[in-house]
């Protein structure tokens, strides 16, 4: 078996840019590196999750991978705990958040308490509270991010958020999905959560001289801990991943992988990125799959900025060539597409090369959305692609 680089430039489909005179940023893009990998091998186009269904981060990543998201998706909240370290237990509840600012009728001012840089010192006035037997586990993530845990018996993920999504919207009441009492239960206790930690923030010194106050908890993504099968188990390869943001770390982690920290990988477009590639060619010494994590187009994408997405991509490229080699197969490809015209992720199928020695090359010429999908496999989906991956790389 070949060793396996699996590179997911995140958000990096899109659509034609006028600017770009039609060409989407990818296209308009130099990269000969990629453009080499694109004709030595064989190239596709994909909806990851379905076709017309917008994909999220977290699903189209599992799906990916191979994983069955009705048997297997735990839910964003444990995920991105993972991805921060926590230590989940079965049955744990976990919740992504922000550390937001809310006025005094609980309206949202500002869903990130104007970009807080961290938010660990408010973590640790709540890590440990217990309400009504359910034990609060918070922890600090990226920036205005964090994740909240509950432990405890009778406890479900069938709740609602509270996180409203826009500014100008009051925080919502968190409100049980079904009839069980585990719901219920669940429900009551994290309002009581809610609004405490609420006073407490208020009356905090920690917000003295801020002008956004951190004072609200906006919460979102509540799932169930599970154990899911590892990608060892699945697909017989000694996997690891290299990346900046919790969440991407937290879905290594939920697949088994093992977990490579990069001093300057952030998860911004200001990552490291000659640290991350040379990490990927480093660890191809000890493991056989490299899950290899690249955020900054996605954040070009939703800030509308197609020219800083487009210089972004080739500043991937150059790195590239670092992993470049005949005894290596690198497979890439986008989780979703994130036009800069939408601002958001969108339901468009993305384009995908998969590369490397023996592996007969189909008629592309240049890795790209309109280019890729003349390839080999033409218009395919998600759930497919690794058993793909697998087969070219034995």
């Amino acid at each position: 078996m070949k060793k396996i680089i699996f590179l997911v430039i995140d958000g990096a489909g899109d659509r034609p840019v006028k600017r770009f005179k039609g060409r989407t940023p990818i296209e308009a893009a130099s990269t000969p590196n990629m453009d080499k990998l694109a004709r030595e091998g064989v190239c596709g186009s994909m909806h990851i999750i379905g076709k017309g269904i917008v994909p999220e981060s977290d699903n189209a990543h599992l799906t990916l991978f191979g994983y069955d998201l009705k048997k297997y998706y735990p839910g964003r909240g444990p995920i991105e705990a993972l991805g921060i370290n926590v230590q989940l237990k079965q049955g744990d509840v976990a919740w992504r958040a922000n550390l937001g600012t809310v006025d005094k009728n609980l309206r949202v001012k500002d869903r990130r308490a104007g970009r807080i840089k961290s938010t660990r010192v408010f973590c640790r006035l709540f890590d440990g509270m217990v309400i009504d037997g359910v034990k609060f586990i918070v922890k600090p993530g990226l920036e205005h991010r964090l994740a909240i845990i509950m432990r405890g018996k009778n406890l479900s993920n069938k709740i609602t958020n509270n996180d409203p999504h826009m500014p100008g919207r009051k925080v919502l009441k968190v409100k049980p999905l079904d009839k069980s009492r585990a719901a219920k239960h669940t429900a009551v206790v994290f309002n009581k959560f809610l609004a405490k930690s609420h006073k407490i923030l208020e009356k905090s010194k920690l917000n003295k001289n801020r002008k956004l106050a951190g004072n609200m908890f906006l919460c979102r993504g509540a799932g169930h801990y599970k154990k899911m099968p590892s990608f060892w188990q699945m697909y017989r390869r000694k996997a690891c991943c290299i990346a900046g943001a919790p969440l991407y770390k937290g879905l290594g982690a939920v697949a088994g992988m093992k977990l490579i920290n990069v001093k300057g990988a952030t998860g911004t477009p200001q990552t490291n990125l000659k640290a991350k590639f040379t990490a990927a060619k480093n660890a191809l010494r000890k493991y056989n799959f490299i899950f290899l994590h690249i955020k900054g187009t996605d954040i070009f994408g939703h800030d509308g900025k197609p020219v800083e997405k487009k210089k972004f991509l080739e500043k991937i490229d150059r790195n590239l060539k670092v992993l470049m080699s005949k005894d290596v197969v690198i497979a890439i490809t986008p989780d979703h597409a994130t036009p800069c015209e939408a601002m958001d992720h969108a339901a468009d199928a993305v384009p995908f090369l998969i590369s490397g020695r023996n592996i007969k090359p189909d008629s592309c010429q240049k890795y790209g959305e309109r280019e890729c999908i003349k390839g080999r496999y033409g218009l395919t989906n998600g759930k497919s692609f690794m058993n793909k991956v697998m087969i070219l790389s034995k």
